[in-house]
């Protein structure tokens, strides 16, 4: 690699590191958005967990038209057109405060998402090719390291947007001399802020899309299809993984403020509990990222993942079964074990499946959709049994299932596929 090529790489992975910081910060903000429309719209558990369904839902629905968007336009192209398609949904959310209709707050999100959708099927081949091969692990973890700080920082200035305290009461719900209206303007306001940093990442984004065209290579992605690796046995046991954790960590993600509210638990009111959420769960997860990629040279993925995992099945079984203080912090304790699920399932499926790259990859995305699911099923069991604790019963399930998947090996017998190399370090 020249210097001009190295230095146009370096330039192009900024943009694209800014993107994961973008879409970090986008998604973290549905779940203060959650805890006000739970308020505004005195919704139960479930009709609030409606707001995660009807984003990650998109990830089924976009991510193999998005790969095909990419095959046809290119990365920069796709990046940019998928940033406007998130300004509409931005829009599409001042509508739906403005009519007060639950239902095109759900729209506006499914538009939202699906313009994040066509982000990452472009941004993470993207961060892992701009470069040397052998350093994309390290390219792929810092640029999910801002990820992360975008999250905390959307979850911490979303919380402090759309849950002000002078909008809303101890119990959560909108105080008695407030308006619905006045409520729903506080959620315009973030929103616009959003829309106003994606117009500005937009612009970032045409002003280098040579460098990033001119370093990409997106051939494989725009083949990425998910039939080859319906026939690989780790590649659907990885896939039920992927949509285990993410409908774990999006589930107690959601629930989390309104636990916190709780006066059996802290009685915090649900600004505050949105800051704990953001500097002490999501703050945690982006702490865990950085010192799980220095322990991955040392440290076997699988081991790592397997311990990971029995410690987040703990924790939410803490939850579930104490009230007060412990129940809380075993709680936020849960995000920094989540850290490093997502890629170390990923890279552990990469390696025992047999299947290509780009049809895992495919399916990988496709499972994302259990951040749609599981919330909604575990809303449904907490209104079933009128206890919010119970939030984290199918949480600690997943998590179980998700160890006996790292301790499992790669010389188990999964539809015929035989043994893998080991995976080591990354």
């Amino acid at each position: 690699m020249n210097g001009k090529t190295a230095g146009s790489s370096v330039a192009a992975f900024v943009v694209v590191t800014c993107l994961f910081f973008a879409w970090g910060f986008i998604t973290s903000n549905t779940d203060p958005l959650i805890a006000a429309m739970r308020g505004i719209y005195t919704l139960n558990v479930a009709e609030g967990m409606l707001t995660q369904f009807a984003f990650f839902v998109a990830y089924f629905v976009m991510s193999m038209p998005a790969a095909a968007l990419l095959g046809r336009l290119g990365h920069s192209r796709t990046i940019i057109g998928a940033l406007m398609v998130m300004v509409g949904a931005c829009l599409l959310m001042l509508v739906a405060s403005h009519i007060q209709a639950y239902a095109m707050v759900l729209v506006a999100l499914f538009v939202m998402a699906s313009g994040i959708t066509a982000l990452q099927v472009a941004a993470n081949p993207l961060a892992a090719s701009l470069g040397k091969p052998e350093y994309s692990h390290f390219r792929l973890t810092l640029a999910q390291a801002f990820n992360s700080l975008g999250v905390v920082l959307g979850v911490q200035i979303g919380s402090k947007l759309m849950l002000r305290q002078d909008v809303f009461g101890q119990g959560g719900h909108i105080l008695p001399n407030v308006e619905r209206g006045t409520a729903l303007g506080a959620i315009d306001h973030a929103f616009v802020l959003i829309a106003v940093a994606i117009l500005a990442l937009s612009v970032l984004i045409f002003a280098f899309r040579r460098n990033i065209d001119t370093s990409a290579s997106h051939g494989e992605v725009a083949n990425a299809s998910p039939l080859e690796a319906l026939r690989s046995g780790w590649a659907q046991f990885g896939a039920l993984a992927i949509f285990l954790y993410v409908g774990a960590e999006v589930t107690i993600g959601s629930i989390m403020i309104n636990f916190l509210n709780r006066p059996d638990v802290l009685g915090l009111p649900l600004q505050t509990a949105g800051l704990y959420l953001a500097w002490v769960y999501w703050f945690g997860a982006m702490i865990g990222r950085f010192i799980g990629s220095a322990l991955l040279p040392f440290v076997r993925a699988s081991y790592l993942l397997a311990g990971a995992a029995v410690a987040a099945a703990c924790l939410t079984a803490t939850a579930f079964l104490l009230h007060g203080p412990m129940a809380a912090y075993a709680a936020l304790g849960v995000g920094f074990f989540n850290s490093i699920m997502f890629p170390t399932i990923f890279s552990i499926t990469m390696e025992r499946s047999r299947a290509s790259t780009a049809s895992v990859s495919g399916l990988m995305c496709m499972a994302i959709v259990g951040g749609a699911l599981l919330p909604w099923c575990s809303g449904k069991v907490a209104d079933a049994t009128g206890i919010i604790g119970t939030t984290f019963i199918l949480p600690a399930i997943a998590y179980v299932i998700i160890m006996l998947y790292a301790v499992l090996g790669p010389r188990s017998r999964l539809s015929g596929e035989g043994e893998a190399v080991p995976l080591m370090a990354h």
